[in-house]
């Protein structure tokens, strides 16, 4: 899918040809697509794969000759299962060209959404290098915004495990500690395409980029440092859930343990009384209440014995 915005009036138009200072947005595109615009603007195909190949790592290319640069960044995205949301990363590529601005990912990116919904104040789409950065910047407060949602739901899940302490919400802790893993690698690829922007020519030709650029640099920093700090605590988290489960299993295994051994007094009790040999009170006709009586005392005074060694 492509569309084609531009600006005007302070208005985000969308638009069916291509003309100067359009934002070309391609979402999952064909062959022919990408084959179409790379013809029109002629820029090299492997600049708008490269945004489709899910395991494309971050980073940033210049072509010279045409004076096209690539830039590749992860971007944070939601995918759902049937029990909760699985936070992810999704290469998103965006071209810079003399005519145009190209951003191209497999699926719809929430990184984008202000900017087509025009939300973002001072966006315009023939400011192309202004562009570039409020998009990496939006990137890198999306990432914000999301590491706060898998610690408010990381606490639900906590709570959650002081009622229950079953599997499940293990499982789930395992998921979020998953995605804090992709984030944090994925940041860190970010923060090394930031970091080269700072040595292009266009991002020195004004103060005010400069200084979103390393507003963007902070917010990434950032980013990466709740990330870690939110994986440290998870991982601990899941391992002292991990003991308390297994330390409540030994419990519930040593008090069955103390009443099989209580249960068996009155089994042993009755097979000596149960032998086919002459025995104590055999001919007695209140033989079979005493014996019972005999066996509960035994059972309450071995339960109290066990109870002072807290054995229950």
């Amino acid at each position: 899918m492509i569309k084609m915005y531009v600006s005007k009036d302070d208005e985000l138009v969308e638009v069916d040809t291509i003309t100067d200072g359009v934002w070309i947005n391609m979402v999952n595109p064909t062959l022919k697509e990408v084959s179409d615009i790379a013809k029109a603007l002629d820029i090299d195909k492997d600049y708008l794969h490269s945004a489709l190949d899910e395991e494309e790592r971050s980073r940033i290319e210049m072509d010279n000759e045409k004076n096209h640069l690539l830039i590749l960044v992860d971007t944070p995205c939601i995918s759902k299962d049937r029990e909760s949301n699985i936070y992810e990363t999704l290469p998103i590529g965006i071209i810079f060209t003399e005519k145009a601005i190209i951003t191209i990912s497999l699926s719809e990116t929430l990184v984008l959404e202000p900017f087509i919904k025009n939300r973002v104040k001072t966006f315009f789409t023939y400011k192309r290098a202004r562009f570039i950065l409020q998009i990496l910047y939006k990137n890198a407060s999306l990432y914000l915004y999301f590491l706060k949602r898998i610690d408010k739901q990381s606490t639900l899940i906590e709570n959650e495990l002081h009622k229950s302490m079953k599997n499940k919400e293990l499982i789930q802790l395992l998921t979020l500690e998953k995605s804090l893993v992709y984030f944090s690698t994925s940041l860190k690829g970010n923060e090394l395409v930031l970091e080269k922007l700072l040595r292009y020519d266009f991002i020195k030709k004004y103060e005010e980029d400069r200084e979103l650029l390393e507003d963007t640099i902070i917010e990434n920093k950032q980013a990466i440092e709740m990330a870690k700090i939110y994986s440290d605590i998870l991982a601990g988290t899941m391992d002292t859930f991990a003991s308390i489960i297994s330390n409540n299993l030994n419990i519930v295994m040593k008090v069955l343990t103390s009443i099989t051994i209580i249960m068996a007094i009155p089994t042993i009790i009755s097979s000596f009384f149960g032998m086919n040999v002459p025995v104590p009170f055999a001919s007695s006709d209140g033989a079979f209440f005493w014996i019972m009586l005999a066996s509960v005392v035994i059972c309450l005074l071995v339960a109290k014995i066990m109870s002072k060694k807290n054995m229950f």
